[in-house]
């Protein structure tokens, strides 16, 4: 399933970093510490007051964690060459998976600086990260961001050997990567993913890395959250606040039973820095991921070949579904599943095989559990009528493929519209989509709709970013041929009792929903 990203302005920021942690089971119970006090006359004798004492539930020390699991971590350093403008950050969110940057020499130019395939040749970057080894035989785990751009990675063990490790498999995705070390020195001291118990809200986690190129720095702190989504499609978070930076990206988050329970990807930061906040991709999604990868070098999803986004409360309101969730579709790939089995633009899904969908997240996240070639059964609403529509899984393109779907799909809409009959509606001004409007806009003949010729300042429109060119296709759950299919949709939301109206507006070749206000 293709869901609509916001996506990442990718990017470099010193060391690879971010740690986040978890903990499953009960907090380690120890006895409370007891110290000599010093009394009259020189004699010291046992307080029976202790002079301090850890919290109930508390370890009194997570040295022989550390102990214990420290083996198994390792740092990560990558020769790459980045555009160092690049940052990766979650628009509208300081939510930032940092990057590799550094400093280097450009060296292997050709004299005019460049590249033997005639492009100019980036500036070599020096970055590192964290990882820890799943295997005996030398398989690291680690984030896609760390080494994805990588010339050369060399991992850190403990005792400061530095060995040479080639990538196994790489999911963009998840940010999860595999690595295996050149060397055959091995056995290698291993750590195991934990997914029998679930950490509790307030377990103990400790996390281990290499913060700023401080290879073997260990944190501790709590799980504070579950299920956070922060933008990436496929993963629900963990939100822990133990202390992680720059360079921790990577590294494992570890129960105080010495588990891994997540895999540090991502802190909330809105200078950069770590202020407590981060996040781990659980234990069960990273090992289903990196078993794929160590199999095949890539992991296969479901796919069902249509766009979509979030099936809000205010969309809802607009079509009189009350407090229905689930997702929208805005578009369809031609040829794709969706469109052989008849799925529709518009169609809100609300359930896959009998199993509620809550955001347009979690329908992406249940049709890439799927196999290729296995059905799915989405339950649907259409014009207000409930529906089952079977779906034949392909197997969704790469993050990169999509991406350039995205790109090249449909002409970009010029700023002007066609001068036509003109019918202001919802704070815009409509025009009809003939002919000589569709050959101006560069529009495919299946194209239907009204075209929107100028917005009120002010209106719920303007502030939404509707503009000028822009097609409105859809109205609640009609389509739209004219502006007046459009005013008529007002009229009947208005004798609904509703405050607004659900429009599907074409832009740039992709259609997106939005509600928008019924004023006066």
């Amino acid at each position: 399933m293709s869901s609509k990203k916001n996506g990442y302005l990718l990017g470099a920021v010193a060391g690879a970093g971010v740690m986040a942690a978890a903990v499953a089971g009960a907090g380690m119970r120890l006895p409370a510490a007891h110290a000599e006090q010093p009394m009259a006359g020189g004699v010291i004798k046992a307080s029976a007051t202790p002079i301090f004492a850890p919290p109930p539930g508390a370890p009194m020390s997570f040295a022989d964690i550390v102990d214990r699991v420290s083996p198994a971590v390792v740092s990560i350093n990558v020769t790459s060459r980045v555009d160092p403008a690049q940052l990766r950050q979650i628009p509208g969110l300081p939510f930032v998976l940092p990057g590799p940057r550094g400093g280097g020499d450009d060296d292997g130019e050709d004299e005019d600086g460049r590249n033997g395939r005639g492009q100019p040749r980036l500036p070599t970057q020096q970055s590192s990260g964290s990882g820890f080894f799943i295997s005996a035989d030398g398989y690291i785990v680690t984030n896609n961001h760390v080494v994805e751009n990588a010339e050369t990675i060399k991992v850190v063990l403990k005792d400061e050997t530095e060995l040479e490790a080639e990538i196994v498999g790489r999911d963009e995705a998840t940010d999860l990567a595999v690595l295996r070390v050149k060397s055959r020195r091995g056995p290698f001291p291993f750590v195991s993913f934990e997914n029998a118990g679930k950490p509790r809200v307030g377990d103990w986690v400790i996390t281990l890395g290499n913060p700023f190129g401080l290879g073997g720095t260990a944190t501790a702190g709590i799980v504070s959250a579950y299920g956070r989504d922060i933008g990436e499609t496929f993963v629900d978070y963990i939100q822990i606040d133990a202390p992680i930076n720059r360079g921790n990206s990577g590294g494992p988050t570890f129960d105080i039973y010495g588990r891994v329970i997540g895999v540090n990807t991502a802190i909330f930061s809105p200078s950069g820095g770590s202020v407590g906040i981060g996040f781990a991709i659980p234990a069960e999604v990273a090992e289903t991921v990196t078993r794929q990868l160590i199999a095949g070098g890539r992991v296969e999803r479901g796919y069902i070949g249509a766009t979509i986004q979030n099936f809000t409360a205010e969309m809802a309101e607009a079509q009189g579904l009350g407090d229905q969730k689930g997702a929208i579709v805005s578009d369809i790939s031609p040829g794709g599943p969706s469109s052989r089995a008849g799925v529709q633009v518009g169609d809100i899904v609300v359930a896959v095989n009998g199993v509620s969908v809550k955001s347009s997240s979690d329908l992406t996240r249940q049709v890439a559990r799927v196999r290729s070639g296995d059905v799915l059964k989405l339950d649907v609403i259409r014009e207000g009528k409930k529906r089952v529509i079977e779906v034949r899984s392909g197997v969704r393109p790469s993050e990169r493929e999509l991406a350039a779907n995205d790109n090249s799909d449909g002409a970009a809409t010029p700023p002007g519209a066609a001068p036509g009959a003109r019918a202001p509606v919802l704070g815009m001004s409509l025009a009809p989509l003939d002919e000589a409007t569709r050959n101006r806009l560069n529009l495919p003949a299946d194209v239907r709709g009204a075209v929107v010729e100028s917005v009120e300042q002010g209106s719920d429109a303007g502030s939404k970013g509707l503009r000028r060119g822009d097609i409105i296709t859809r109205a609640n759950d009609r389509a739209v041929g004219a502006p007046a299919d459009l005013a008529a949709a007002v009229d009947a939301a208005k004798k609904a009792g509703r405050t607004s109206v659900l429009v599907g507006i074409l832009r740039n070749g992709r259609t997106a929903f939005l509600p928008l206000k019924i004023s006066g």
